[in-house]
């Protein structure tokens, strides 16, 4: 059998990952098509839709490629089984949330749109089919995919590989474009051929990794984990940091310059968000926890516990400088995506921060320039209001200054670092704070137009 020629690709899910994925793919290959299938027709009529700047994943750049592409050899549709069939090659691409309830819940990952989409391509697809893991999945996710696979009546057969994806949001688009390694793990060497001659058309061969099924499967999570972990590491030092009256940044800067460490994730900030850092650590401490590796787990589980004890001392802060009490004062918040360059929410610093002081009467204006009211609403559990405890979203820094007794910044979007600070603060009720926990804004104009200034890490 020679090597498989993939003229025709389907990607199951048309999230943050396939989305972006499946449009560089179709700019780079011209020659094959794509197609992107999704259950949510509101989704697919969202990518398919005629403003570009309205796509359902916010990456700059993205409304660029999906322009050249789609139509063309790109395409956006919910006829999975039909897509399924006329696919050489299958990306599952599905949301794999942490579990909620059951065995496992709180750190074990909810598997079941992987298993459903496993099922649809047995039943669905033609002939021979490669099958791609392309969302984040637990070590041996792959057998559980090849038991389903193996299920499949008529005459068909599958090989199944593990292709996992390292895109940091905001920069998706060059990450794809430029990646750093490509990573393919699988048993069926023309499988795996098969699928690098799809990235080899624009990604050098020496950054295309071959690996075992399994190893790539860690490979991800182990990743994950390492990033997250320095994020936590140089968090805590910030802390140390403003205890001792020492600089975070000319620490990070003094540690960063050694070659093996590096100067990448040493910001520190109000902690990782995003869906893949902490779902994928707790993952890893569930599976080590499964095989018996008690220390191990308890090592990666003080990564998410410092994560989360950062932004309920930042929140604990606030309320600390503000006399002991926000009840009824209003605190105008910078920020609400998890990072700057993406509209994603998921596991958002700002979240839990924000709870906490709604919690405690605080009323919150706040200003993202991507996030819909509609999505704080669901992320916050409550709706826009007013009164005690309320939040609303407001359009610009100035209506989040108004009246306010403090400006909490959250996300490091470029327009919170070019305020202007002596005009905020003449909205502002006296005496008045900036709150950085990113450490983005002119924190000497705020000091100079007379509000107090706390930035992160900075004694």
């Amino acid at each position: 059998m020679g090597l498989p020629t993939i003229r025709s690709i389907c990607c199951i899910g048309a999230g943050y990952v396939g989305g972006p994925t499946m449009a560089v793919i179709a700019d780079r290959c011209p020659d094959v098509q794509v197609t992107v299938v999704d259950l949510s027709a509101e989704r697919i009529a969202a990518w398919n839709g005629a403003d570009l700047s309205r796509l359902p994943v916010y990456e700059p750049g993205l409304d660029a490629v999906v322009g050249r592409c789609r139509g063309r050899n790109l395409h956006f549709s919910t006829a999975v089984e039909e897509t399924i069939a006329a696919a050489d090659l299958v990306f599952i691409s599905v949301n794999t949330p942490t579990k909620t309830k059951g065995l496992g819940a709180g750190q074990a990952s909810d598997l079941k749109w992987v298993e459903a989409s496993a099922r649809t391509v047995a039943k669905a697809a033609q002939g021979h089919t490669i099958v791609v893991e392309k969302s984040t999945l637990p070590v041996r996710t792959a057998e559980v995919i090849q038991e389903i696979l193996a299920s499949a009546e008529g005459a068909k057969s599958f090989a199944v590989l593990s292709n996992p994806e390292f895109l940091a949001e905001g920069t998706a688009i060059a990450d794809l474009e430029k990646p750093d390694r490509v990573l393919i793990g699988g048993q069926d060497p023309e499988a795996i051929e098969a699928l690098a001659a799809i990235y080899g058309q624009w990604v050098a061969p020496q950054k295309i990794l071959r690996t075992n099924l399994w190893s790539s499967e860690l490979s991800k999570l182990t990743a994950n984990a390492f990033l997250a972990q320095r994020i936590s590491s140089i968090n805590s030092i910030a802390a140390f940091c403003e205890a001792t009256g020492a600089n975070v940044r000319e620490v990070a800067r003094a540690i960063g310059a050694d070659s093996r460490i590096g100067e990448k994730f040493l910001q520190a900030g109000p902690g990782f968000g995003g869906s893949c850092f902490q779902k994928d650590i707790l993952n890893l401490v569930y599976l080590c926890r499964h095989y018996g590796l008690e220390e191990v787990a308890a090592y990666w589980e003080q990564v998410v516990r410092l994560n989360h004890w950062q932004q309920q001392r930042i929140a604990r802060l606030v309320i600390s400088k503000l006399f002991g009490t926000v009840s009824g004062k209003r605190i105008g918040v910078l920020g609400f995506a998890f990072k700057a360059d993406t509209n994603d929410t998921r596991e958002s610093p700002a979240i839990r921060i924000c709870r906490d002081l709604l919690e405690e009467g605080a009323v919150l204006q706040i200003v993202d320039p991507k996030v819909s009211e509609s999505q704080m609403a669901r992320d916050l559990g409550q709706p826009a209001g007013a009164g005690e405890g309320s939040w609303q979203q407001v359009p610009e820094v100035q209506q989040a200054a108004s009246g306010a007794d403090a400006l909490l910044l959250l996300t490091e979007w470029q327009q919170f670092a070019v305020i202007d600070w002596q005009q905020v603060a003449a909205l502002m009720r006296q005496p008045a704070w900036l709150f950085d926990a990113r450490a983005k804004a002119d924190a000497a104009a705020a000091r100079a137009a007379g509000l107090q200034v706390w930035s992160v890490g900075e004694g």
